[in-house]
């Protein structure tokens, strides 16, 4: 009896292991919608994952069953679908910093007369939550909910600065992307932006993830005293003012220390 007992716990592993990586590999599916295009075909999503086209198209069918995705008969690809979008809508609610940032987003927003963004830590990319645009006809404005490299403008590197060792290993593991000409990456160019960083608390980025825009950002702490996002005030390049950068730096700084003790953070780092 002793061994189709052991065959039966084998068995029951291989198969929880199984169910494992096959729903990691319909979460990375899902995010890939996250990082570009809106709409992706299977061989494109095979490629990017270097899985079988075949384990692709079963995902995307179990998803298409409970509306996640959709199919875009006329380009016979893939977008997000209604499943998605209400459960990221749900998310986005219910979300701790997103509730929290709100109203002080507005507060900065009336104090610099430009637009303020929370960001949230998404795995090692970050991704905007929420946004109060400046009133002004001219004015900059982010996508919400698409993930972008933490190596690009001000709201990644705040949280890459004070991201855990463990996060910035794996970050600076694969090779730094570019969104601008003005995007760091090089690793000795970006540790040394991180260790400035790290002494001032406050990040100014110029036209690295946006060209024409400038950003000043924050960090916001969670408890363990790691960022876990960060407040961003951007806008055109050409009112940035040296002047007005420099008043922007504590209305942000002032911000994000607000929300990280709501957050539970202590103000004491690891």
């Amino acid at each position: 009896m002793v061994v189709p007992l052991v065959e039966t716990i084998v068995k029951g592993k291989r198969s929880a292991d199984e169910g494992t990586e096959a729903v990691t590999r319909t979460a990375d599916v899902l995010l890939l919608f996250l990082t570009g295009s809106a709409t992706l075909g299977v061989s494109e999503i095979a490629r990017r994952l270097d899985i079988s086209k075949a384990v692709v198209h079963r995902i995307l069918r179990s998803l298409l069953s409970r509306d996640f995705v959709a199919f875009d008969t006329k380009q016979r690809k893939y977008r997000l679908g209604p499943a998605a979008a209400a459960l990221g809508a749900h998310a986005l609610r219910d979300l701790d910093l997103r509730q929290l940032a709100l109203p002080l987003l507005r507060h900065l927003q009336q104090e610099t007369a430009e637009t303020a963004v929370v960001v949230a830590l998404v795995g090692t990319s970050f991704a905007f939550l929420d946004q109060v645009p400046s009133l002004q006809e001219i004015k900059m404005t982010v996508e919400v909910g698409r993930l972008f490299p933490l190596n690009a403008g001000a709201s990644g590197k705040a949280v890459l600065a004070f991201a855990s060792p463990d996060l910035r290993q794996r970050f600076f593991s694969e090779p730094l992307p570019a969104l601008t000409t003005q995007t760091k990456v090089s690793s000795m160019d970006l540790e040394s932006d991180l260790e400035r960083i790290t002494r001032d608390g406050v990040v100014i980025s110029f036209g690295e993830r946006q060209p024409g825009a400038c950003s000043v950002a924050a960090p916001i702490f969670g408890v363990d005293g790691y960022a876990v996002g960060a407040i961003c005030v951007c806008g055109p390049l050409g009112r940035f003012s040296s002047e007005k950068i420099a008043r922007f730096i504590p209305l942000v700084k002032d911000t994000t220390h607000t929300i990280s003790l709501q957050l539970g953070w202590n103000g004491t780092f690891p």
